[in-house]
Protein backbone atom coordinates (compact mmCIF):
# COMPACT_ATOMS: atom_id res chain seq x y z
CA UNK A 1 0.00 0.00 0.00
CA UNK A 2 1.54 3.72 -0.97
CA UNK A 3 -0.51 6.24 0.79
CA UNK A 4 0.56 10.08 -0.30
CA UNK A 5 0.02 13.21 1.56
CA UNK A 6 0.54 16.47 0.40
CA UNK A 7 -0.45 20.04 1.43
CA UNK A 8 0.45 23.92 1.40
CA UNK A 9 3.68 24.64 2.22
CA UNK A 10 3.74 24.85 5.96
CA UNK A 11 0.56 22.88 6.96
CA UNK A 12 1.96 20.23 9.23
CA UNK A 13 2.54 17.54 6.70
CA UNK A 14 6.16 16.65 8.64
CA UNK A 15 4.61 16.48 11.93
CA UNK A 16 1.90 14.09 10.84
CA UNK A 17 4.82 12.08 9.68
CA UNK A 18 6.64 12.32 12.99
CA UNK A 19 3.45 11.63 15.03
CA UNK A 20 2.85 8.77 12.69
CA UNK A 21 6.40 7.68 13.51
CA UNK A 22 5.94 8.52 17.00
CA UNK A 23 2.72 6.05 17.95
CA UNK A 24 4.27 3.21 15.47
CA UNK A 25 7.52 2.96 17.37
CA UNK A 26 9.97 0.45 16.32
CA UNK A 27 7.75 -0.67 13.02
CA UNK A 28 9.06 2.42 11.04
CA UNK A 29 12.01 3.50 9.08
CA UNK A 30 12.36 6.21 6.82
CA UNK A 31 13.33 9.84 7.54
CA UNK A 32 11.86 13.31 8.13
CA UNK A 33 13.02 16.90 7.28
CA UNK A 34 13.52 19.38 10.17
CA UNK A 35 13.64 23.14 9.88
CA UNK A 36 16.90 24.34 11.25
CA UNK A 37 16.18 27.98 12.74
CA UNK A 38 18.95 30.56 13.88
CA UNK A 39 17.71 33.61 16.22
CA UNK A 40 13.64 32.59 14.97
CA UNK A 41 15.14 33.09 11.29
CA UNK A 42 14.83 29.42 9.22
CA UNK A 43 17.90 28.98 7.88
CA UNK A 44 17.86 25.40 6.42
CA UNK A 45 16.66 22.01 6.87
CA UNK A 46 17.88 18.35 8.42
CA UNK A 47 17.15 15.22 7.69
CA UNK A 48 16.48 13.00 10.39
CA UNK A 49 16.19 9.43 9.90
CA UNK A 50 14.03 7.50 12.54
CA UNK A 51 17.10 5.26 13.46
CA UNK A 52 18.84 8.25 15.13
CA UNK A 53 20.70 9.82 12.16
CA UNK A 54 21.03 13.67 11.04
CA UNK A 55 22.42 15.29 8.30
CA UNK A 56 22.22 18.63 6.92
CA UNK A 57 19.36 18.80 3.46
CA UNK A 58 20.09 22.57 2.74
CA UNK A 59 21.26 25.66 4.25
CA UNK A 60 21.45 29.33 3.11
CA UNK A 61 24.85 30.62 2.16
CA UNK A 62 25.87 26.63 0.74
CA UNK A 63 27.73 26.67 -2.57
CA UNK A 64 25.88 24.08 -4.46
CA UNK A 65 25.05 23.35 -7.69
CA UNK A 66 21.84 22.47 -6.34
CA UNK A 67 19.87 25.38 -5.13
CA UNK A 68 16.02 25.47 -4.47
CA UNK A 69 15.56 29.66 -3.58
CA UNK A 70 18.29 31.04 -1.47
CA UNK A 71 19.36 27.48 -0.16
CA UNK A 72 22.24 25.01 -1.21
CA UNK A 73 21.33 21.34 -1.29
CA UNK A 74 24.42 19.33 0.40
CA UNK A 75 23.09 16.23 -2.04
CA UNK A 76 25.37 14.18 -0.45
CA UNK A 77 24.47 14.55 2.93
CA UNK A 78 20.80 13.93 1.94
CA UNK A 79 21.85 10.34 0.28
CA UNK A 80 24.03 9.54 2.92
CA UNK A 81 21.41 9.40 5.52
CA UNK A 82 18.20 9.02 3.40
CA UNK A 83 19.51 6.03 1.40
CA UNK A 84 20.05 3.48 3.61
CA UNK A 85 16.54 3.91 5.44
CA UNK A 86 15.02 2.46 2.06
CA UNK A 87 17.29 -0.68 2.17
CA UNK A 88 16.35 -1.51 6.12
CA UNK A 89 13.84 -4.43 7.20
CA UNK A 90 10.81 -4.42 4.52
CA UNK A 91 8.35 -5.54 6.82
CA UNK A 92 8.45 -1.84 8.54
CA UNK A 93 6.55 0.65 6.96
CA UNK A 94 8.15 3.27 5.33
CA UNK A 95 7.69 6.79 5.61
CA UNK A 96 9.26 9.56 3.71
CA UNK A 97 9.05 13.26 4.27
CA UNK A 98 9.77 14.36 1.60
CA UNK A 99 9.57 13.97 -2.15
CA UNK A 100 9.65 17.43 -3.04
CA UNK A 101 12.44 19.85 -5.15
CA UNK A 102 15.33 19.39 -2.95
CA UNK A 103 15.02 15.69 -2.61
CA UNK A 104 14.41 15.03 -6.24
CA UNK A 105 17.75 16.42 -7.56
CA UNK A 106 19.28 12.69 -6.35
CA UNK A 107 18.50 10.79 -9.27
CA UNK A 108 19.62 7.77 -6.59
CA UNK A 109 16.64 8.51 -4.51
CA UNK A 110 14.19 9.03 -7.26
CA UNK A 111 15.08 5.14 -7.96
CA UNK A 112 15.09 4.18 -4.24
CA UNK A 113 11.17 6.14 -4.12
CA UNK A 114 10.44 3.96 -7.51
CA UNK A 115 11.71 0.82 -6.23
CA UNK A 116 9.79 1.47 -2.52
CA UNK A 117 6.78 2.14 -4.17
CA UNK A 118 6.61 -0.82 -6.70
CA UNK A 119 7.27 -3.28 -4.06
CA UNK A 120 5.33 -5.43 -1.24
CA UNK A 121 6.30 -2.64 1.48
CA UNK A 122 3.77 0.15 2.99
CA UNK A 123 4.74 3.41 1.80
CA UNK A 124 3.42 6.83 3.37
CA UNK A 125 5.22 9.71 1.87
CA UNK A 126 4.62 13.24 1.69
CA UNK A 127 5.03 14.71 -1.63
CA UNK A 128 5.17 18.29 -3.45
CA UNK A 129 2.19 19.79 -4.34
CA UNK A 130 3.81 22.03 -7.20
CA UNK A 131 3.89 20.39 -10.27
CA UNK A 132 7.00 18.23 -11.26
CA UNK A 133 7.33 15.41 -13.62
CA UNK A 134 8.45 12.95 -11.32
CA UNK A 135 6.28 14.04 -8.20
CA UNK A 136 2.89 14.06 -10.60
CA UNK A 137 3.79 10.57 -12.16
CA UNK A 138 3.95 9.15 -8.69
CA UNK A 139 0.37 11.05 -7.91
CA UNK A 140 -1.14 9.34 -11.01
CA UNK A 141 0.42 5.74 -10.11
CA UNK A 142 -2.88 3.82 -9.72
CA UNK A 143 -1.22 2.13 -6.73
CA UNK A 144 -1.23 5.50 -4.35
CA UNK A 145 -3.91 7.22 -2.68
CA UNK A 146 -3.69 10.81 -2.53
CA UNK A 147 -4.57 12.50 0.69
CA UNK A 148 -4.67 16.14 1.18
CA UNK A 149 -3.35 17.50 4.42
CA UNK A 150 -5.55 20.67 5.86
CA UNK A 151 -5.15 22.22 9.17
CA UNK A 152 -8.51 20.76 9.88
CA UNK A 153 -7.83 17.31 9.50
CA UNK A 154 -3.87 17.37 10.47
CA UNK A 155 -4.26 16.50 13.71
CA UNK A 156 -6.65 13.56 13.22
CA UNK A 157 -4.43 12.41 10.37
CA UNK A 158 -1.91 10.45 12.13
CA UNK A 159 -4.53 7.74 13.19
CA UNK A 160 -6.01 8.23 10.32
CA UNK A 161 -3.24 6.51 8.10
CA UNK A 162 -2.94 4.10 11.47
CA UNK A 163 -6.56 2.78 10.34
CA UNK A 164 -5.52 2.66 6.59
CA UNK A 165 -2.19 1.03 7.00
CA UNK A 166 -4.21 -1.64 9.09
CA UNK A 167 -1.42 -0.98 11.88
Amino acid sequence: MNILITGVPGVGKTTVLSRLAERLGNSVSGFITEEVCEDAHRIGFDIVSFDGRRGILARKGIKSPYRVGSYGVELQSFEDIALPTFELVTDKLLIIDEIGKMELFSQRFRDAVTHALDSAQTVIAAIMRKSHPFADAIKKRPDCKLIEVTRTNRDSLPERLIELCGE
